[in-house]
């Protein structure tokens, strides 16, 4: 069984749509994959009413040519179904060390349309913002994992050599999964050892940090307005 189902049977709660909210229809969604449970959360609740949400591979940040490829392509069948679409990926997602200058943005204008990015460096950030980051750490050196980072590790980090990961994670005091779909004690219960097996590779412990997906919500429903309103004035 995919992984997302599960996340989703054991949410705690929904969030609902209120009086007034934004409606996301007339756009679709491009996302990466990593944050495939948190979106399909957002759909299930009735927030995310797009006409079509697609998704890259978890984890292309690791390979830059492969992020524009499946950029470009979903952005391209996203733009078979709605004028204006949402990608959401970080500003930091994109890091090619052969061109600099290129970022997750320039891919974007490269490709054309009313296409608009979620005003955040990176997943992590789309779901708390450094603020609400430092408050959880408290002073720890943390390294900061999402649902979809836990859950699709060994392909997102394929590449690492184990000498990458010890100069990368045990510098940290533990990996803390910011957790706004109520996933991580029912995933850990029912795969302790998909957990464990991370956690050793890693060197560091990890546990969660209940967040809410508010922010996520608030980044998604910003650029709707905003290309709404371009598009409507004939702006962009």
């Amino acid at each position: 069984m995919p992984l997302w189902p599960v996340m989703l049977r054991f949410r705690e709660g929904k969030d609902r749509v209120m009086s007034g909210e934004t409606s996301f229809r007339g756009h679709s969604i491009v996302c990466c994959g990593t944050l495939r449970p948190e979106i399909r959360a957002l759909e299930e609740s009735g927030f995310l009413d797009a006409d079509r949400i697609l998704f890259t591979a978890p984890g292309l940040h690791e390979s830059p040519p492969d992020l524009a490829r499946q950029l470009a392509r979903q952005l391209s069948r996203a733009q078979e179904v709605s004028e204006r679409v949402v990608v959401v990926y970080g500003s930091r997602c994109y890091l090619d060390a052969n061109d600099p200058e290129k970022d997750v943005d320039t891919l974007i204008e490269e490709h054309g349309g009313h296409v608009r990015r979620v005003q955040a460096r990176n997943c992590v950030d789309m779901l708390a913002a450094a603020e609400q980051r430092d408050d959880i750490a408290a002073g720890e050196r943390l390294y900061w994992l999402t649902p979809g980072w836990v859950a699709y590790w060994k392909h997102i980090f394929r590449d690492w050599d184990p000498g990458k990961a010890n100069e990368t994670f045990p510098q940290n005091d533990k990996a803390v999964v910011l957790d706004g779909i109520g996933f991580f004690e029912p995933y850990s219960r029912e795969n302790p050892e998909q957990v464990l097996e991370f956690s050793d590779w890693m060197k560091i412990p990890i546990e969660a940090a209940r967040v809410s997906l508010d922010r996520l919500k608030g980044l998604l429903a910003a650029q709707v307005t905003v290309s709404t309103e371009a598009t409507d004035g004939g702006k962009q």
